[in-house]
This record gives structure tokens, sequence and C-alpha cells, in this order.
């Protein structure tokens, strides 16, 4: 009789699972229905071999790491989270300070905090989805989009690339005279930069495709053209085409309805709150809220062979702007550094008001590092130097020695002359 009661109390435990792990599985099915381009097709969980996550001096390395972190966020009283990893593995993760006024919440592995320009890089690799897809070629002109775009040289990749030599949004507005209507809204909107370029016709600041200029407004037309051609806003097409198939459950793109509840940025040196102006909701240069863990399932999605086919992956990779010799260039939507040795170092720095961020996607090692920081500080920027820990990088050996060794000049360098 007791042999019988258990084999029932065992069936009905293992249908319970059955049921729920069903359950379970049509409610993640359910939400990753889309009928747009997305990368659903990637295993999160079968990216890596057993060797890429392997590390000799893994304890040694750790333990620098951790070093840093007590020297440059604890001792530097910075705020927000910093993760390394290699492969599938953590290799440091650690989170600190507080997400909005008043010390209310508290930051840990499931705050979103906002990664300013690293949005660059989601942005891209969604327009390069719906290229692949044939949706949308880069050769193509902004101007078969946007009837009325002044600028007829301008295309789909010299806007991935930084060579569209469009004015900067932040300041072409400002010269209007007198000042457009749009400027009198509490928030201007990526429509309205567009509708002001068409109306208004400010210059190129540069010749289209004759060299690089780091420019926001190329992002936030990306942002508009994903929205035309998917025939859906672009907060709901990047939840569906990256967030949720990449189990990036924390992540999404900062709107008017996120004011109240979104993790805020603060001045450095004090707890006093970055406010936010009139360009803050524009996006697709900006504004992804996300965590380091959500930037790390990115980054491991993007080492995945199924991520996009091998040419179009090649090319994200790829430095298009070589008119002048130098180690930083940029590709589609990452920046990268080339050193004499012929090592590349991919990654992408963020900036916006209290933000500073630092996403690197190191191509040989399979090392990703992200470091988010919420109160406006040049030493979070220090963490790409963790990069010469695990690719012969001479340059950023040499800043992280700089960095342990309190050279002033290092720690106050900032973006450096690259920027953003």
């Amino acid at each position: 009789m007791k042999t019988r009661n258990l084999v029932l109390i065992v069936t009905v435990f293992l249908s319970l699972i059955s049921c729920k792990k069903d359950a379970d599985s049509k409610k993640a099915s359910a939400e990753n229905t889309t009928n747009l381009p997305n990368y659903g097709n990637v295993d999160l969980n079968s990216v890596f071999t057993k060797a890429d996550s392997q590390l000799g001096d893994k304890g040694i390395l750790t333990g620098y790491i951790d070093q840093y972190y007590k020297k440059i966020w604890e001792g530097g009283n910075l705020s927000g989270g910093i993760l390394v990893a290699k492969g599938d593995e953590i290799l440091y993760e650690n989170y600190r300070g507080f997400g909005r006024e008043g010390n209310q919440m508290p930051i840990d592995k499931n705050t979103p905090l906002h990664v300013a320009s690293v949005s660059k890089t989601l942005t891209a690799m969604a327009m390069l989805k719906l290229v692949e897809a044939g949706k949308i070629k880069l050769t193509d002109h902004l101007t078969q989009y946007f009837p009325g775009f002044p600028y007829p040289n301008v295309t789909v990749q010299t806007l991935l690339d930084q060579r569209s030599g469009l004015p900067k949004y932040e300041y072409f507005i400002t010269k209007i005279q007198p000042a457009p209507a749009e400027l009198s809204k509490p928030f201007i909107t990526n429509q309205d930069v567009l509708d002001m370029i068409i109306k208004y016709k400010p210059d190129l600041a540069r010749d289209t495709d004759t060299g690089f200029m780091y420019c926001n407004t190329n992002f936030a037309m990306l942002a508009l053209l994903i929205e035309k051609i998917t025939k859906t806003p672009f907060p709901q097409a990047m939840k569906e085409m990256i967030f949720q198939p990449l189990k990036m459950e924390h992540t999404y793109i900062f709107q008017e309805k996120d004011i109240p509840t979104a993790a805020q940025s603060f001045y450095y040196g004090g707890n006093r709150l970055y406010p936010l102006d009139r360009l803050d909701l524009i996006y697709g240069d900006k504004n992804v809220y996300t965590t380091p863990r959500d930037l790390y399932n990115f980054s491991k999605a993007m080492y995945s062979k199924d991520f996009l086919k091998p040419d179009l992956m090649q090319m994200v990779f790829t430095p298009y702007s070589n008119e002048k010799s130098g180690m930083n260039n940029y590709g589609l939507g990452f920046r990268m550094k080339i050193f004499d040795n012929g090592e590349k170092l991919t990654y992408h720095n963020g900036w916006w008001h209290g933000t500073n961020s630092v996403f690197a996607h190191l191509l040989k090692s399979k090392v990703t590092i992200v470091a988010i920081g919420n109160k406006y500080s040049n030493q979070v920027y220090t963490a790409l130097a963790l990069s010469g820990l695990f690719e012969d990088f001479p340059v950023q050996k040499d800043k992280l020695h700089s960095v342990m060794n309190d050279n002033k000049d290092t720690l106050n360098a900032g973006h450096e002359v690259f920027g953003e």
C-alpha cells in the first residue's frame, strides 16, 4: 500500500512539473510571436564550446578585476553595474548605488539603466536583420523612404558607418531662426527631427561618404526607417526583434510613460538629479534601458553563427573610415581600435547627461565587458582597459596599469579623442 501511494505521489508530482513546463513553454512562445524578422533563431545555450569558457588563470584575473572594482568603483563612489564574462561563464559581476532620487531603487542585476550610445549597437543589429530579410538594402537612399529628404547621397550604410555627413540634431535645431514650433514642446521626437531637416534643409556637416563623423542624427534616422519598414513603433519593434528573442527581460526603449518609474541619472560628485530636457525622448541613438546581464545575452548572440549571415556579420566589424591612418575606426554600429600588432578591439561607449557606459565584445577571446554608470563619471570608461587582460591590446594594458597605479591623466581621460 505504501509503495502504491508513493508511486501515485511521484506520478502526480511529475505530472505537475510537466504541466508547468508546458505552460511556461506556451507562455514563452506566445510572448515571442512576431511577424517581424528577429533573432529568435539564436540558441543562447549552444553558442560556445567548453573551450570558449576556459581560463587557465581565472583566479588571478578575477582577483585583479575585483581590485580594479574596489579601487575605481567603490573608491570613486560610482553608481551602476559591471560584468565581465568569457564564453558562458560570468567571471565577475558587481552592483552599487541607487536608481532614483532619495536612495530609492537599489541597483542590482535586474535594474535597467540607460546605456546611452551603446544603444546604437542594438539599433544597428535590428536594421541589419531587416537587411538580411530583404526588407531594405544597405545601398538604399533615404530619399526612397522619406520624401523631401534633402540629401540625395545619404544611404542606409552611411548612417550605420557614421559617414553620412548629416548635421547633429543637438546643434542644428538650436540655430534655426525663428525657433521652430517643434522646440516649444516639452519633448521633441524623431519625427520632429526629420520634419525640421526636410523643412529647413540645414547644411551637411561634411560631404556624404567622405569621412567619419560621429553623429546621433544617423541613428535617430535609422530608428525611423525601422518604424517605416516594420510598420511598428520603434520600442515595440525592438522588443519583438531583439529583446524578447534574446531573453533580454529587463530591457526596453525609454518613453514618456517610463519617466515616473525608470532609473534616473545624476551629476558627478553628488546625488543631484540630472534633469530631463527636450532631447530625452529621441531614440535609436540612445534610450535603450538595460542591464549588464541582458547586454551579455546580446553579446552572446552576436558570437553565434546563426546571428546574421556571415557576409553581413563580417561587415559589422569592418573599418570603413580609412582616409586617415590611425588606431580608431567605426564599423556598422560598432567602434573599433586597430592596434599596430593587427589586433582589433570592438566596442561602443555611451554618454548622455549623467549616464556613462561601456560595452566591449572581444572577437577572439569571446569576452564581454559591460559597465553602466548612472552618476556621471569619466572613470566608468576605464572598464574598457580590462580588455587588455584577455587579448593583446598593448594600449589597453598600459591604460589598465596606469589606472591601477593612480595615473591621474588616465583616470581623467574620459572618452578620449574619439568621443563616446
